[in-house]
């Protein structure tokens, strides 16, 4: 898929705001875990956004975590609504598991077993 310049800008701002109001404005205990937004991706038509999310810890806190990010998507996509009023219509939220910095850190993790002993 062509991403337009436009896209790859929303893209960024819409993962800078929505990483803004995790952190500051979400008291849900369930997203106390460390939590990261990796990506954005909104469709062309800027309706649909999915946000891929990493959480670090056990699988229960990966659970529990996806499930207040569903909970507060409706909080964060108002919040992104007062924030963003230079866009016409802020996108319906779709957070989505994002495995990448485990598997990156896994990876590193068996590089450095079976790098040869210096």
């Amino acid at each position: 898929m062509l991403m337009t310049r436009r896209t790859e800008r929303v893209n960024d701002l819409l993962r800078e705001e929505i990483s803004s109001i995790l952190l500051r404005d979400i008291k849900d205990p369930r997203l106390a875990h460390f939590v990261t937004i990796t990506e954005v991706d909104v469709a062309q038509d800027f309706k649909y956004a999915k946000v891929f999310v990493s959480v670090l810890g056990t699988e229960e806190e990966k659970k529990e975590a996806m499930q207040g990010l569903l909970s507060a998507s409706r909080f964060v996509r108002r919040e992104l609504g007062e924030r963003l009023k230079s866009m016409r219509h802020i996108p319906e939220l779709s957070f989505r598991h994002d495995d990448s910095i485990e598997r990156g850190s896994r990876i590193l993790q068996i590089l450095k077993e079976i790098e040869p002993e210096s």
